[in-house]
């Protein structure tokens, strides 16, 4: 599976953006997919789960109620929506694949199919 990540760009704090992850050479079915972030000279971090098995979705706490994670019907792409951001929501956002267990699944080492990444600028 090769994945594509957009929609990244310059936004002012308080303001949204979309970033979509799309897919090709197969589906997210049965994949676990997360959205991660690496912010200016920090490490890399899971921001959203969506987990195949059931539909669960998860969120690192400075996320949740701004950030959605959601996919397409025909499982081709996976989008992460963002509101409310933030100057430190800055980062290269990177959506990835894998099948972590749930205890692993902020772990960007159980992913083994990522894209190539997307700068998100919040200005405040």
């Amino acid at each position: 599976v090769q994945l594509q990540a957009s929609g990244g760009g310059l936004v002012q704090a308080g303001g949204s953006l979309r970033l979509a992850c799309a897919a090709s050479g197969g589906t997210f079915t049965s994949y676990t997919v997360g959205w991660f972030r690496q912010p200016p000279g920090k490490e890399r971090e899971g921001v959203a789960v969506f987990r195949w098995s059931g539909g669960s979705t998860y969120y690192r706490d400075s996320v949740k109620g701004r950030f959605t994670i959601s996919r397409d019907n025909a499982q081709t792409t996976m989008y992460l929506q963002m509101d409310n951001l933030k100057p430190e929501d800055t980062a290269v956002y990177y959506c990835a694949v894998g099948r972590p267990a749930l205890s692993a699944m902020w772990s960007d080492k159980m992913y083994y199919y990522w894209g190539q990444g997307t700068l998100v600028t919040v200005s405040s």
